[in-house]
């Protein structure tokens, strides 16, 4: 199994995280994500399609780092419905803390000032923890929330996009739209369309070929 301090580590170790990869080991589902280079897709360790190369893929803490990156989700294994990681408890009360705000929408209409207000710490230090144990800034995992729960919301209800933008906590169906089109590289009304379970052959294709 993965060392707890794995994620404590300035790098993800390569070795630890392909041999988790290879397993599928659910235990590691939502600690760790796997951006593969050649599809610009990031899945979770459980994603059941084609292993890809390992000189193609690249390892992340959190759905925010690899959206940061460029890569946009797996619709397969759908990182929006990942768990949190369990190795967040403990000493990183105050990561946790802060991922549950903000999943509960704190940054969407106030700033990360106010959010480390809240806990107690200064927006400095509050970035730097995220840095350490996410890869990615309360910013970014705030979008990444947003976007997740729309997807969410695409999937399992009939809500109109105006309806599901400010229910996701967007100001605007407009940076809704936006965010949708960074981050999946389409619109969300496409989605909709095709609903979870029936990818486009593009995203259905084993993720170690160089299709996408």
């Amino acid at each position: 199994m993965l060392p707890p301090k794995i994620i404590d580590a300035d790098e993800l170790d390569f070795d630890l995280c392909e041999r988790i990869r290879y397993a599928r080991d659910p235990a590691f589902d939502g600690v760790i994500f796997i951006g593969v280079k050649s599809t610009g897709i990031y899945c979770r360790p459980i994603c059941p399609v084609r292993q890809p190369l390992s000189r193609n893929v690249r390892y992340f803490r959190s759905a925010a780092a690899a959206e940061t990156a460029g890569l946009r989700p797996c619709l397969r294994c759908r990182p929006e419905t990942a768990p949190h990681s369990p190795a967040w408890n403990g000493a990183r009360a105050t990561v946790d803390r802060a991922l549950r705000l903000i999943d509960e929408g704190a940054l969407d209409e106030a700033g990360v000032d106010a959010l480390a207000d809240r806990l107690g710490i200064s927006a400095r230090h509050l970035n730097r923890l995220f840095r350490r144990y996410l890869d990615t800034t309360p910013l970014g995992a705030a979008r990444t929330a947003r976007v997740q729960r729309a997807k969410r919301l695409i999937d399992t209800t009939d809500l109109g996009m105006t309806e599901i933008a400010l229910a996701s906590g967007f100001g605007s169906v407009r940076s809704f739209n936006a965010a949708f089109s960074q981050v999946y590289r389409r619109a969300p009304t496409m989605m909709k369309r095709r609903g979870a379970e029936s990818p486009t052959a593009r995203d259905a294709r084993p993720a170690g070929r160089s299709s996408n």
